[in-house]
């Protein structure tokens, strides 16, 4: 036998001996493969991998928790997910996700535990219950103090008062807002209004530019992302005419210049407004009495009667709580239906405006006038009035002070009293927003009646609107 013809056979039994190892490698791997996925299906979706931002969840609406897991999912419905503490949420299926989204701001300071019941892949197998738990931190706000020192500045707080950081200075700060990651700060440099964006920290500020020479009122930011609103006058304003209280919207999130909501079919000033949450919607108040609910081009906007005031719309709500001269009122701005507010019972004293807490049944806070027999002003109670009337007083603040505005926490928890103390010797700054040197704002937990501290400043970042 020739040399080539032994090579031949050679490599050709080296080429079987390699493709039976191969194709047991091969066999062994499915088998594996095989073995897994029966493993897999037999013990039903497991969760791999999960997703949320407590510190996000805390501050605004709209929070997710992401689980993912090992199949892709039958759908999820509500009724299979359980959440404690009890919060309102949505649930999304996609693929190996199922998507739990918070419609409002958790509780601080809180453990969460999230179960869902019966979920299963597409394919055969069994149900399987994910269950996750995750803390919030606790809740964190800024306020403003005007009048030190070193300038006015905007601290960042914990709800005790212990742990304050300046984050912002200037020598005149009119009013600010907190958006999402952004402080919107209303400055005046002479007498130029000016708006200042600035990152949370206080840091990388930037000048928004304003229609022109004039004056910034009534600042106010959404409840979740990064738009701002505000009404602005021309300086120049006389009997030759000009713009006078128009209303105009911006993002702190870009450079874009300010656009007017271009309000029509009478008086166009705006003397109050909101935002409706989680819409890019805007209830505003005209100068002429008229209620609109309007987008942010303001041409079509839906007439919704006459008003006095505008009270407030609770975050993740679509009810707003407004004053006609009938009575308060409560419109769904979904249909434009209304009814009157639920009185109190056995009310502490006059009625005054009414704060809207979030949460469905969850109630309002409102400020009454506790007015002795001769006719003598005692106090202001403020208290908690839930959908059947029952009144529970949070704080009874003495005749010798002034409520001058009521906020409610994001998720509803708390509520903030600003009280200007010793009225009478408390004189007002001489600011474009004027109000008492002295204030406090008192933090009180709705559910228990207990005061958490007083802190010294104004403009909590819970509340949606400047005092007043």
């Amino acid at each position: 036998m020739s040399t080539d013809s032994r090579r031949v056979r050679a490599r050709r039994r080296r080429s079987r001996g390699f493709l039976v190892a191969f194709a047991a490698v091969v066999g062994v791997l499915l088998l594996v493969g095989g073995v897994g996925g029966v493993v897999a299906v037999a013990q039903g979706p497991r969760v791999t991998d999960v997703q949320v931002d407590p510190e996000a969840a805390v501050s605004a609406s709209g929070a997710r928790l992401i689980l993912t897991t090992t199949q892709s999912l039958a759908e999820v419905d509500p009724s299979q997910v359980e959440v404690e503490p009890a919060t309102p949420f949505t649930v999304d299926t996609v693929g190996r996700n199922v998507g739990i989204r918070f419609t409002l701001p958790l509780s601080d300071a809180s453990d969460y535990r999230v179960t869902v019941h019966d979920v299963r892949g597409l394919g055969a197998g069994p149900a399987s219950t994910l269950t996750e738990t995750f803390a919030t931190p606790p809740l964190q706000a800024f306020l403003l103090q005007r009048g030190r020192a070193d300038g006015d500045t905007i601290f960042r707080t914990d709800l005790q008062g212990e742990a304050g950081v300046a984050v912002f200075t200037h020598d005149h700060i009119e009013d600010f807002r907190a958006t999402a990651n952004h402080l919107v700060i209303s400055v005046r440099e002479g007498d130029e209004a000016k708006i200042l964006i600035t990152d949370r920290d206080g840091g990388q500020a930037r000048e928004l530019a304003l229609p022109g020479p004039g004056f910034v009122s009534n600042l106010q930011s959404a409840d979740r992302g990064e738009r701002i609103g505000f009404t602005f006058s021309d300086a120049d304003l006389g009997s030759a005419g000009g713009r006078e209280s128009r209303l105009f919207t911006a993002s702190a999130a870009d450079t874009a210049d300010p656009v007017e909501v271009g309000l029509t079919g009478g008086d166009v000033r705006v003397a109050d407004w909101r935002f409706v949450p989680d819409t890019d919607s805007m209830l505003v108040l005209t100068f002429d009495s008229r209620l609109l609910l309007t987008d942010a081009q303001g041409g079509n906007a839906a007439p919704l009667g006459s008003a006095v005031a505008i009270d407030g719309i609770a975050r993740g709500s679509s009810v707003a709580v407004v004053e006609r001269l009938e009575g308060i009122r409560q419109i769904d701005l979904t249909d434009g239906s209304e009814s009157a507010l639920v009185e109190a019972v056995d009310a502490p004293g006059l009625p005054g405006r009414a704060t809207p807490v979030p949460g469905a049944g969850a109630g309002t806070i409102r400020s009454f006038a506790d007015i002795a027999e001769d006719g003598r002003f005692q106090s202001t109670i403020v208290a908690h009035v839930d959908d059947a009337g029952a009144t529970r007083t949070l704080l009874d603040v003495p005749g010798t002070d002034t409520v001058l505005q009521t906020c409610v926490s994001p998720s509803g928890r708390y509520a903030a009293v600003l009280v200007a103390p010793q009225a009478v010797d408390n004189p007002f700054d001489r600011y474009q927003l004027p109000l008492p040197e002295r204030l406090l704002t008192h933090l009180v937990e709705i559910d228990t009646g207990e005061e958490l501290v007083a802190l010294q400043g104004f403009d909590l970042s819970w509340c949606q609107v400047p005092p007043g």
